[in-house]
């Protein structure tokens, strides 16, 4: 399937999209129902290593559709591995619109025959279609599965023999932008468009199986392009005014201000490319987890959170860049689209992880005791400190003392917070650390042991928060607790003034 699933264009205003923002709610859900799939697609953003145990039931996938309708969603979008291998979609998808719901279903082909177009246009279900290319040998190529091509065309012709595309069913073909294909896709574009069929061209998004194939990368010029390409043979061929930006063309892709994703397994993630677990529809109500979700807050005020060049983008009101391409490739979902053209020349202003605390944060050398900051997720966060001498916390015999500790996991969450809002304007923090409990030390840091710090968020209630971190020294622990910090976000400077 592809990398980043986007639905049909024309669903959702702009004025729907900033009321669903102001009110917390979603216009659409992105559900995936198996991971299991007949083809090898080599950008595919499913591991081939994929875990098909556990995944949702027909209760599960029902509740969660109920979920989202509660929340504003008026679609469901079905994502795979490949959704017609699933035993039950039909019944899913008529489950889908007796609820009064538009679907869209992302499709290979795979057992699309004539019974089940007709069903699918019967139940007004929006299909995209995979198809990567005209030529049989680069398609089956992009698919790795000799043969899909004929299963792909064989899809195709059934949905049109159906009725396919028409005013209420709507027919997408989704194609991903590679080497192999990229000087066919303008042609691909005119024959879509003739057949008022709409082109979901999109630019790859460096995971999964995408990061072992590398021959299918497209440089950033090259996509610029493309992109100008096609966007003037829509305005002078087809009267159609669009501004070229990844990572579709065409289309914008700003799906985390009213949408997530819903994995096989029942994590949420903002989409398929931000791979950062933000709860489990088995643990918590889909409402409490976007309502409480630090990364959803952060990517819906993109205009104060994004940092680097697409944080100051003249065309940020519209645009904030691939959050996926941006993720897999700096660890940072608030990071600059490195793949953006307009980012070429730029890149060394891209945040990227592991990343220097050293003015993150306002403890200066001997105080500071978290050195860099390695990864950030939905209220966690890694960082690592190397021991030196210079430390105040250091005795003679080199070892160091063990209520230096607490300070770690302080300083770590201290640099979390001010990193996710360090792109903000006149952003400000001051914490102080209030308590400690439950600290037990497990062993000892010498001076040259390198230290990795964890920290959660476990709960929230205004100003306060409950933290839980470990210190650990290759894998063994040395010392876990919980802190209890105070928060005050003000209006002047950018600096947390300390959590510890």
């Amino acid at each position: 399937m592809p990398l980043c699933h986007i639905s049909v264009p024309g669903c959702e205003s702009q004025e729907q999209i900033e009321q669903a923002v102001r009110e917390g709610r979603l216009l659409s859900m992105e559900l995936e129902l198996s991971l299991r799939c007949d083809f090898n697609c080599p950008y595919c953003y499913v591991p081939k290593a994929s875990d098909l145990v556990n995944e949702l039931t027909d209760e599960e996938v029902r509740d969660v559709i109920r979920q989202a309708k509660d929340l504003g969603a008026k679609r469901i979008i079905i994502l795979g591995g490949e959704p017609m291998l699933h035993p039950r979609i039909l019944p899913t998808l008529r489950f889908i619109r007796n609820e009064g719901l538009c679907v869209e279903m992302f499709t290979n082909g795979t057992n699309l025959s004539a019974e089940v177009a007709k069903e699918l246009i019967d139940l007004d279900v929006r299909v995209i279609l995979k198809m990567n290319s005209f030529d049989e040998k680069t398609q089956d190529t992009l698919t790795g599965r000799p043969g899909s091509f004929k299963i792909i065309r064989s899809a195709f012709a059934n949905l049109k023999e159906a009725g396919y595309p028409s005013k209420s069913a709507v027919l997408a073909v989704s194609t991903i932008i590679c080497k192999q294909n990229i000087d066919d896709l303008p042609k691909m574009w005119r024959w879509l468009r003739d057949q008022e069929i709409v082109p979901y061209f999109e630019m790859i998004t460096p995971q999964g199986n995408a990061n072992s194939n590398q021959w299918l990368e497209v440089e950033p010029e090259r996509l610029h392009a493309l992109f100008s390409e096609v966007c003037a043979i829509d305005r002078n061929e087809y009267g159609l005014a669009w501004d070229p930006q990844p990572p579709l063309l065409g289309h914008r892709c700003m799906r985390h201000l009213f949408s997530c994703l819903v994995s096989s397994h029942g994590d949420v993630f903002p989409c398929v490319g931000v791979t950062i677990p933000i709860g489990s529809i088995r643990q918590l109500a889909l409402a409490d987890i976007l309502s409480t979700s630090e990364v959803m807050r952060d990517l819906k005020n993109y205009h104060n959170t994004i940092q680097g060049p697409c944080g100051t983008c003249e065309k940020k009101d519209g645009c904030y860049g691939c959050r996926g391409a941006a993720y897999q490739l700096t660890g940072n979902y608030l990071a600059s689209d490195p793949l953006c053209w307009m980012n070429i020349e730029r890149q060394d202003e891209i945040t990227a992880l592991p990343l220097l605390i050293e003015g993150i944060i306002p403890h200066r050398l001997p105080i500071r005791v978290v050195d860099h900051l390695i990864e950030v997720g939905e209220r966690t966060a890694k960082a690592t400190v190397t021991i030196t001498e210079a430390m105040p916390f250091v005795a003679e015999d080199g070892t160091l003392d063990a209520l230096v500790f607490i300070e770690m996991i302080a300083q770590t969450k201290a640099a979390h917070k001010c990193f996710r809002m360090m792109a903000a304007p006149g952003y400000s923090l001051e914490g102080f650390l209030v308590a400690v409990k439950n600290l037990k030390v497990l062993g000892t840091a010498n001076v040259g042991d390198v230290l990795e710090i964890r920290v959660k968020e476990t709960a929230k209630y205004g100003g306060f928060g409950i933290v839980e971190g470990t210190v650990s020294l290759n894998g063994k622990l040395l010392a876990k607790g919980e802190i209890k910090i105070w928060e005050d976000e003000g209006a002047n400077g950018k600096h947390a003034k300390g959590a510890g």
